[in-house]
């Protein structure tokens, strides 16, 4: 809840102010003004002076009201929230106050700080093109940049009179880094000899070769050399045909020399990545949703370049363990302010709330065109802003209906940035539980929209599900698989119409590894694979044990284990989740005849000694040799040793007959018909 001081402004009259209701639900003391950014701004200013928590709900004067008070020294913790936009400016504005009070309460929860990437250009550009147009833009940026030109099949083109950088021939047929790092590969390499007159004439030709550069600016017309390009820090790329392109990306590439700072969007705690185990491919989440190839294999784990990252967040999403969480922020802090958000806006006397997710570079435009030109947000939706949309995972779903919301909207681009896939399996398998829950299948919704006039006619669509008779306040703290688990097992406790298991598609990042008792040798590789421990062994005695909470489903088990005695069944077992470890599997320890220590189990011991069966090594004379198969390590290494025999050795080959055994048994036979 909000502490200190809350200035609320009817910016000139345009909108109420609901100050009681916000005093009371956010607990603070709510001070009003019809013009704070002006003629009231000494008001603010007292306030400000005297330290403590403050938060005003005004974001358009924001950079103003910041400058108030870094003049001012102000210790305390300085927010705000768009309550203009995103609540006063409605048609529903005189029942906004519960909204009014949630926004506030939101806006005052603490964001951890942002970390940051650096990025260092020292300028060095490669520019690629086909003709003159390439040799053109080189001209113009060769004064604030290093330049060289990489002309690509080239036609007819005439050599300046003067070599002020290089030109040079080849195709790039890879290329990998970013801003300050980039390396490619080129073939069809050639340079231009000297005394080209009318056009250029290049030298004998190679492949094979490469180059680094700090920027590259591609006007070779042709696919771009990245994935998800525009994402690409450092890598610029125009149409030649386009003038008006042509002139931004120059404007771009001349101001692209020094250090550049990026935030850190994902954090990666590459112990707890299922990728991988023993060359053994297991979850590929991330790596099949990433737009830009910032994740790679990299052995038993994945490797995110935060350079080439762009933040979509998709790999957090569906992440199942939690190796790869989103940064920006992180996901605790961000179910913290949707805890708040939902919760306030319930206790200052709100209902039927729809969270509505959307970013600050689409969204949030788009949610200020609504109530500039329109009827504004209805009273009941209440907007959180993500960096991105793609970053939500099932953890913020389940815990905004937990909380209580009717409903969740996602609000997207018309044309996405780039693929929504992780997304959409999001909301598919969220639809699954909340049907099954009794919430209702249609209580979380993407909208596609550049309109707001969409926008509204979307918001205006109402929710038919069913939200929680008894909502949850639980606090999100933990880890982001933490939180997962905490936020489905609050999500089933708040659920209008409970039940104990829910089957899901082939995929979630839930369920049970089924095991075939009788398959199962309890040799526990599939423990040794696991890389969440859902799977885990007793030192004390031959046991499989199981945790289901922890199951991501990556299949390792699955893969690994020998006897195929593993299957995986994707669900949410809720009874599971919330007991300790189930045996699977156990036996009695086989012991040794000699010794009596225990190893191995009795059904392995069998299963070896039924395979050797009539093998040549423990059969006829060689028939002792089986007794050493139900020893010990030691006890089996001292009968070998005291007996003298090899176990592993074959029976003795056939002496090798020669040319002159042959000749001399030929002999033999004629010397005897005489």
């Amino acid at each position: 809840m909000t502490a200190g001081t809350t200035f609320l402004c009817s910016c000139e009259e345009t909108m109420p102010l609901h100050g009681e209701t916000v005093a009371k639900a956010c607990r603070t003391k709510v001070r009003t003004a019809d013009q704070l950014c002006r003629k009231e701004l000494d008001f603010f200013k007292a306030v400000v002076a005297q330290g403590g928590d403050v938060t005003v709900a005004c974001t358009q004067e924001a950079p103003l009201f910041s400058e108030v008070a870094e003049d001012l020294g102000h210790a305390g913790r300085l927010s705000f929230a768009n309550v203009r936009e995103q609540a006063g400016w409605s048609a529903e504005a005189q029942r906004t106050g519960p909204k009014t009070a949630a926004l506030l309460a939101a806006a005052a929860e603490d964001m951890p700080p942002i970390q940051a990437v650096s990025l260092t250009s020292k300028g060095v550009a490669l520019i690629y093109g086909r003709d003159e147009e390439a040799i053109q833009v080189a001209r113009r940026l060769a004064a604030t940049l290093d330049v060289t030109v990489l002309l690509t099949r080239p036609g007819e083109v005439t050599p300046p009179r003067e070599t002020a950088f290089p030109v040079v021939k080849g195709t790039i047929i890879a290329a990998h880094g970013h801003l300050g790092a980039f390396s490619l590969d080129v073939d069809d390499y050639a340079l231009a000899s000297p005394s080209s007159r009318r056009t250029y004439v290049w030298q004998v030709p190679r492949n094979g070769a490469s180059s680094t550069s700090d920027i590259v600016i591609d006007l070779s017309g042709g696919l771009p050399l990245f994935p998800a390009h525009e994402l690409r820090p450092g890598y610029l790329r125009a149409d030649p045909r386009d003038p008006a392109a042509v002139e931004r990306l120059i404007g771009e590439a001349s101001g692209l020399v020094g250090t550049f700072d990026k935030p850190r969007f994902v954090t990666f705690t590459a112990d707890l990545c299922a990728h991988s185990r023993n060359q053994i491919t297991g979850c590929t989440r991330c790596l099949d949703l990433c737009p830009t190839g910032a994740i790679i294999p990299d052995g038993d784990h994945v490797a995110i370049d935060p350079a080439v990252c762009a933040g979509c967040g998709q790999c957090a999403a569906a992440c199942p363990t939690g190796a790869a969480a989103y940064a920006l922020p992180p996901v605790d802090a961000l179910l913290r302010r949707l805890r708040t958000l939902l919760t306030t806006y319930a206790a200052a006397g709100g209902a039927g709330a729809v969270l509505l997710i959307h970013d600050g570079d689409h969204g949030l435009p788009l949610i200020d065109a609504v109530a500039r030109f329109g009827a504004g947000l209805p009273a009941h939706v209440l907007p959180l802003q993500v960096n991105e949309i793609t970053q939500a995972g099932p953890e913020v779903f389940a815990a905004a209906l937990a909380y209580g919301a009717a409903g969740v909207a996602v609000l997207g681009r018309a044309k996405p940035k780039h693929d929504l896939l992780g997304l959409t399996r999001t909301l598919e398998t969220t639809r699954t539980i909340t049907q099954a829950l009794g919430y209702g299948a249609g209580v979380v919704r993407l909208i596609e929209t550049d309109d707001p006039d969409t926008l509204a006619e979307a918001l205006a669509l109402p929710f038919t599900g069913t939200p929680s008779p008894k909502p949850s306040t639980f606090l999100p703290m933990g880890t982001k698989r933490g939180l997962l688990e905490l936020s489905f097992l609050e999500l089933h406790a708040a659920a209008p119409a409970p039940v104990e298991r829910i089957a899901l598609a082939k995929g979630a990042p839930f369920g049970k590894a089924e095991v075939d008792l009788a398959a199962c040798t309890l040799c526990l590789a599939c423990v040794s694979a696991c890389p969440t421990a859902a799977l885990s062994d007793n030192p004390d005695k031959p046991m499989l044990r199981f945790t289901e909470s922890l199951c991501v489903q990556c299949g390792l088990c699955e893969q690994t284990c020998p006897e195929d005695a593993i299957a995986l069944i994707p669900q949410l077992d809720f009874v599971a989740w919330q007991e300790p470890r189930r045996i699977v599997k156990e036996e009695e320890p086989f012991h040794c005849t000699t010794c009596n220590k225990a190893f191995g189990t009795k059904s392995t011991i069998e299963r070896i000694a039924a395979k050797l069966e009539g093998h040549w090594m423990f059969s006829g004379a060689n028939a002792g040799r089986r007794e050493a198969l139900f020893m010990c390590e030691d006890c089996r290494v001292e009968r070998v040793v005291n007996e003298g025999f090899d176990p592993y050795a074959a029976q003795p080959r056939p002496r090798v007959r020669t040319a002159e055994d042959y000749l001399a048994e030929a002999k033999a036979g004629k010397d005897g018909l005489h």
